[in-house]
């Protein structure tokens, strides 16, 4: 097993430390508003977890050597699985999450940017825990090890292997010439988009500390608020406007803001994923509105218009917020929105999913089979943006699609010893793959996950950073020839 675990060792040092410091504002938090047990629990935490992250950096110091693609997987797999167990820690030391299996499960979805919760009262949780259990979606939307690979080249370490792996689609571009640039970058449009949406908030009446929770929920399409009715609970025209527009930009690929800073706005004209992004958001909306009017009426039209948008855009993005119980629509609704949590958003964005890019080059594969039956002899390649997709690419889409359809059927099956109805089991696994957070009937949007065994929501815990990670990332992790010393 010819693995670098010099330079593994000292990237999680690298990451235990960021987490560390990740739980700091948390910290704040609870002293602000007077909770000093839980204020005690993360400062327990971030002591522990930082001088060991730091101790594990020192020692590793000397023993630096190049990261290879196969120590880039092991790397992601692993510290996402440590990132979700010490992020649980805080829930389950403060007693407020008084089961360790409830408190992972909570973590991978927060990380993993899921959404979905054990929690039946979600408003009795400290301000810090509810702070933490947000602004873990923050940390994983763009991926903790991007905050890692900006920080590599001072410790003498190539981030560009392990960002290969951490990649949420299929298509991620260097932006810039190195990829810790490309890294900071990507920081730097992420950290904008969230300062803009909590400024927006905080103007529609919002105090700061939600205007915070529900920016990290949204700019992470996460989905976790601090209220039991989520985003409904605001009654705001003008919030779920915000928050609509926000879910919609994040779940766009994120290379495109850069690029269109150099091009402009034609960057995303002329980007196929984007236009077919948009045009499934406006086809989703208007089928949903039309067939809602026509069981509900015109009275409340405009009302209706905005709840639809906002649930379309929350479950086509994964982000998971509700202002309304979509199993009370009719039938068809509810179809179009079980499509919509297999779609997800777009390749190098925050959200989950299939991805829009793996269902259009689905869809020209279908295209070219009608098209060479009518003429066999003639070679036909599907492209995308005017260039042709590799062979190569056009087998792993295809692939990850049918692993993706696979794991849904294993993880039903699975779920199914819980003997719940089908649909609880099927949309379980689908939502939890997809990074979406609200299914249908017992894990509905006005459900939760709480009544689950701990088998299940280990299986659904895994499901949710298997879904986060793209699935290949995890699964080669556990095949024999990764760890096969002469491969």
């Amino acid at each position: 097993m010819n693995l670098n675990f010099g330079s593994i060792l000292r990237i999680v040092g690298i990451v235990l430390v960021i987490i560390s410091v990740a739980m700091v504002p948390s910290l704040v938090v609870s002293l602000i508003y007077g909770e000093k047990h839980v204020a005690a629990c993360f400062a327990i935490t971030i002591l522990l977890v930082g001088l060991s992250g730091t101790f594990i950096a020192k020692v590793t110091k000397h023993r630096l050597k190049d990261l290879k693609v196969r120590d880039g997987f092991f790397i992601v797999t692993i510290y996402w699985f440590i990132s979700a167990f010490i992020g649980a820690v805080p829930f389950y030391i403060s007693g407020e999450i008084p089961s360790f299996a409830d408190a992972f499960f909570e973590s991978c979805s927060g990380f993993s940017t899921t959404g979905a919760s054990i929690l039946t009262d979600i408003e009795s949780l400290s301000c810090g825990i509810l702070f933490w259990r947000s602004f873990t979606h923050w940390i994983g939307g763009i991926g903790i090890l991007i905050f890692a690979i900006a920080a590599m080249p001072s410790l003498g370490i190539s981030g560009q292997n392990i960002e290969v792996s951490e990649t949420p689609g299929p298509m991620l571009d260097k932006i810039t010439p190195k990829m810790t640039d490309t890294a900071k970058t990507l920081l730097v449009i992420y950290s904008i988009l969230t300062v803009t949406e909590t400024i927006l908030l905080l103007a529609g009446g919002m105090n700061l500390y939600d205007s915070l929770i529900h920016t990290f929920g949204t700019v992470g399409t996460g989905g976790f608020s601090n209220y039991n009715s989520s985003v409904g609970y605001f009654d705001s025209t003008y919030i779920k406007i915000v928050i609509t527009v926000f879910m919609v930009i994040c779940g766009v690929n994120f290379n495109l803001f850069f690029l269109s800073m150099k091009k402009g706005i034609s960057t995303f004209i002329h980007d196929t994923e984007f236009k077919c992004y948009m045009l499934i958001l406006a086809i989703a909306f208007l089928l949903i509105f039309i067939f809602l009017i026509s069981s509900r009426g015109v009275d409340d039209a405009g009302e209706t218009a905005t709840d639809v948008i906002f649930q379309t855009a929350s479950i086509l993005t994964t982000t998971g917020y509700s202002t309304c119980d979509f199993e009370q629509w009719p039938q068809v609704c509810q179809i179009i929105i079980l499509m919509l949590m297999f779609i997800g958003g777009c390749s190098s964005s925050t959200a989950g999913g299939i991805k829009v890019i793996r269902i259009v080059v689905l869809l020209k594969l279908v295209a070219r089979g009608f098209y060479t039956r009518l003429h066999p002899n003639v070679v036909r390649t599907p492209k995308i943006n005017g260039r042709t997709i590799p062979g190569d690419s056009v087998s792993l889409i295809a692939s990850h699609i049918f692993l993706y359809i696979f794991l849904v059927f294993i993880g039903t099956f699975l779920i199914s010893f819980e003997n719940v109805d089908m649909t609880t089991c099927f949309t379980s696994v689908i939502t939890c793959l997809g990074n979406i957070g609200p299914g249908f009937s017992a894990v509905g949007p006005s459900e939760n996950f709480a009544f689950m065994s701990g088998f299940s929501k280990f299986v659904l815990s895994v499901s949710m950073i298997a879904g986060r990670l793209e699935l290949y990332t995890l699964f080669i992790f556990l095949t024999p020839q990764f760890w096969h010393p002469d491969r």
